[in-house]
């Protein structure tokens, strides 16, 4: 962009691009915001809504010569109730590159302006449509290459980051107003927060940030061990198997069912990184309270997990059975940006031979599935080890090249302004405890408030904007 200082002076100023693909396709769309869209149509011949209710319209734009009429199905929001809270329309017609820039030119004539990278999206932004998180998600969504990262983006443009840090925010907003009162009133001797409730609430504060830190964390903005867990039923092998990938003896080994009981971790190397390898319960119906715990913590560790290795002992006799007892799990326990991964165990006692064993595993997986997904192996024999460890590296790489993007960006961005939150809230607190007064404590809740804006965009720069829009494409 050209500073964004330029795109606020003319921020009513409409503006026009393509905001479909630029590749062949049977369907564009040339996109319109500002307050002058109204005029703007009807100086190029199109009907326009009246009203605050958004209305379609079938049309033609003439474009000239040689081109001609063209059709188009125009879609009008004549007030603030569109994605960037601006008088807005779209003009959807034929994918064909002439034909777009053609109602581009045809817009620019009627007094419309080309719009700068990511423009669409800053007045959504600036219009209150979406705070800056879920803004750098619709950059996520654009530039998805995987179902992963797709989902990620769609998580975070529906606010799962930005709505508990906006909660967050008002919580501290509510905090400084307390202080701050009883400022305004100390020589009346009216205590409106004691130092004990005011240490209480910043450390609940606290608590937040890290929590949020640690999302953040797990997005791929900081160094963090990726969790990888072992799930499938009593005896399917799963410790055996961790104990042999591990090298160590960090999982109890027995015939006996249910000989795990809690989630036991074990750090490794895989490659040039180092994974939590998580060993969980056997799957199976919880019959006391001890065995209910279990299975909850179980189906925790494979929520959190980035990779999940699903273990079906490969000498059962109902073994189709098993997969599919294990396949309705794992849709149960499915969280976005999650892959899942198939091995079958116990191989040395299998009477079918491996291309057999590996093409029962696909028909009973989803449409889709291959062979990079599922793997033979018995850690008794050590059959298969050494390719499984190179699966399971090659796995973890793609899911490092989906997670780079905009919403590792935003983990980027968002760190170092939750770590200056932090170090305001330790102070605010080493404040208080020691004595030193509440005009000191309001001035750090208010270093406070301002670092978690910077986080959703209540407080910015344009500096910001710049880093942030910079990265989009024309159009959107």
């Amino acid at each position: 962009m050209n500073g964004q200082s330029e795109v606020l002076a003319d921020f009513e100023q409409t503006i026009v691009a393509i905001a479909s693909s630029a590749e062949p396709s049977s369907r564009g769309v040339v996109r319109l915001s500002g307050l002058d869209v109204a005029e703007i149509l009807g100086r190029m011949d199109l009907e326009t809504a009246r009203g605050s209710a958004a209305k379609r319209f079938d049309a033609e734009v003439n474009l000239g010569t040689p081109i001609g009429w063209v059709p188009v199905s125009l879609l009008h929001w004549p007030t603030e109730r569109s994605y960037t809270g601006q008088p807005s329309a779209e003009l959807h017609l034929f994918g064909s590159q002439p034909l777009l820039l053609g109602i581009v030119d045809r817009a620019i004539q009627a007094g419309a302006r080309a719009a700068r990278p990511g423009e669409f999206t800053l007045r959504a932004f600036l219009g209150g449509r979406l705070d800056l998180t879920q803004a750098e998600a619709v950059l996520g969504v654009i530039e998805a290459e995987g179902r992963g990262s797709l989902n990620q983006a769609l998580e975070q443009l529906a606010g799962n980051l930005s709505r508990p840090l906006e909660a967050m925010r008002d919580e501290i907003l509510n905090l400084l107003a307390d202080v701050e009162a009883g400022l305004d009133f100390v020589d009346e001797d009216i205590e409106f927060i004691s130092d004990e409730l005011l240490v209480e609430r910043l450390k609940v504060i606290l608590n937040q940030i890290d929590q949020t830190w640690e999302t953040m964390k797990q997005r791929g903005g900081g160094s963090y061990d990726p969790v990888v867990t072992l799930r499938g039923e009593p005896n399917a092998g799963k410790s055996f198997l961790m104990n042999q990938v591990t090298q160590t003896e960090a999982a109890i080994v027995a015939d006996v069912p249910g000989t795990t009981r809690d989630v036991v971790y074990s750090r490794v190397k895989i490659g040039r990184r180092e994974i939590r390898l998580a060993d969980t319960a056997g799957i199976e119906a919880g019959r006391c309270e001890v065995e209910r715990q279990s299975q909850q913590h179980a189906k925790e560790a494979s929520q959190q997990a980035m990779l999940r290795l699903w273990c079906v002992d490969a000498s059962r006799s109902d073994l189709e059975e098993a997969i599919d007892m294990l396949l309705e799990v794992s849709h149960a326990e499915r969280k976005s940006s999650v892959i899942d991964f198939w091995i079958a165990t116990k191989f040395d006692r299998c009477e079918l031979s491996e291309p057999d064993l590996m093409e029962l595993l696909l028909s009973r997986l989803s449409a889709g599935s291959d062979t990079k997904r599922v793997h033979v192996c018995s850690a008794l024999t050590g059959h298969g080890m050494d390719s499984l460890v190179e699966k399971i590296e090659s796995l973890l790489d793609s899911i490092d090249r989906e997670e780079i993007g905009s919403v590792l960006g935003t983990a980027a961005r968002c760190q170092q302004s939750l770590g200056r939150a932090r170090d305001a809230t330790d102070a605010a607190i080493g404040l208080t405890i020691s004595g030193q007064g509440h005009e000191f404590v309001a001035a750090e809740i208010r270093l406070l408030a301002e670092a978690i804006g910077e986080v959703t965009g209540a407080v910015y720069t344009d500096d910001l904007l710049d880093r942030v829009f910079s990265r989009f494409c024309i159009g959107k």
